[in-house]
């Protein structure tokens, strides 16, 4: 079947019972979202803002996002990202959007991050999306940083 894997994938449908995506142990999950926070702050990005998807969400398990002044802030940010996340041996990262907008999304396998311009984010509003309302969910589910 011709095609990049991700078209593969959505040609194939849903995961079948018995083929769940594997999850990264916890502390691998700690050290990559460290990496992710950490890089994004030396940057100077700001409103950084860790979700926690676990049970919620099939496509992963955290969910960063962060605001990015201008569009070569946010490149720079998701490519330190992916250089840093490479580095400790991370090796499917897919970035998309890095070629001067507004979001640039990464998806680092259980982490999804995702780099915004201010009234960028604050059209699509995801924190409203997957935040503390979303099914009920706890109050602990979001961390500010």
């Amino acid at each position: 079947m011709p095609g990049t894997p991700r078209k593969k994938a959505a040609a194939a449908g849903p995961v079948k019972e018995g083929k769940k995506r594997p999850h990264a142990p916890a502390d691998e999950l700690e050290k990559y979202l460290s990496i992710i926070t950490a890089s994004i702050d030396d940057d100077k990005g700001e409103d950084i803002v860790v979700i926690n998807l676990t049970g919620r969400a099939s496509f992963a398990d955290r969910m960063v996002i962060a605001t990015g002044v201008a569009d070569r802030q946010i490149a720079a940010m998701a490519q330190h990202i992916e250089r840093k996340l490479k580095d400790v041996g991370l090796k499917r990262i897919l970035v998309e959007g890095a070629n001067g907008s507004d979001w640039v999304l990464i998806d680092a396998g259980d982490i999804v991050i995702h780099l915004f311009k201010a009234e960028a984010r604050a059209l699509y509003g995801l924190e409203q999306m997957w935040g503390t309302d979303f099914d009920g969910a706890d109050g602990e589910e979001i961390t500010s940083l």
